[in-house]
């Protein structure tokens, strides 16, 4: 049985109102764009989510909803500025053929790089810039079953390449 993963790093936030605390921050203009943008393009290439698993930033929140995903979403503050080990740990807890996770930096981007059996070749994949997406396939029967090392990177996009 073939699980795919939609991994997605929040789109870009808003640093207008210096008194909210960095969970409350909302996303800007260009992230806005950005998100809608990323979300047209999972439609067009047929990648749907069963499911979401986000942080419980405002972030991410407002990506999730701009994406526009027909999928039920569970918001986890552990997912919150998480690890690439926790991050793991809360996808094999998952169900549903097509996972969708929304992140920050550093573990979302260092989460993708350890899940993948072999990196793109795409220049801006190791720095995973705002709203950048990578479309892994793993080859088990239960998201249990997945480890590092396991996924195979089917697609990777940044926002720029697609406004």
């Amino acid at each position: 049985m073939t699980l795919r993963l939609i991994l997605v790093r929040h789109a870009k936030s808003s640093w207008k109102e210096p008194a909210l605390s960095d969970h409350e921050r909302p996303l800007n203009k260009r992230g806005r764009a950005s998100a809608k943008a990323v979300g047209d393009w999972l439609r067009r290439k047929g990648y749907a989510p069963d499911t979401v698993l986000s942080s419980t930033s405002e972030r991410t929140r407002e990506t999730h909803a701009l994406m526009e995903t027909k999928a039920p979403a569970e918001f986890d503050r552990t997912l919150y500025l998480s690890s690439a080990q926790n991050m793991l740990k809360a996808l094999q807890g998952a169900s549903g053929d097509t996972v969708m996770m929304l992140g920050h930096n550093p573990g979302t981007g260092e989460f993708a790089e350890r899940l993948a059996t072999k990196l793109p070749s795409h220049e801006r994949f190791l720095d995973y810039p705002t709203c950048a997406t990578t479309v892994l396939e793993f080859e088990a029967d239960s998201w249990n079953e997945v480890s590092f090392g396991t996924g195979k990177v089917k697609a990777f996009v940044i926002p720029r390449e697609l406004t």
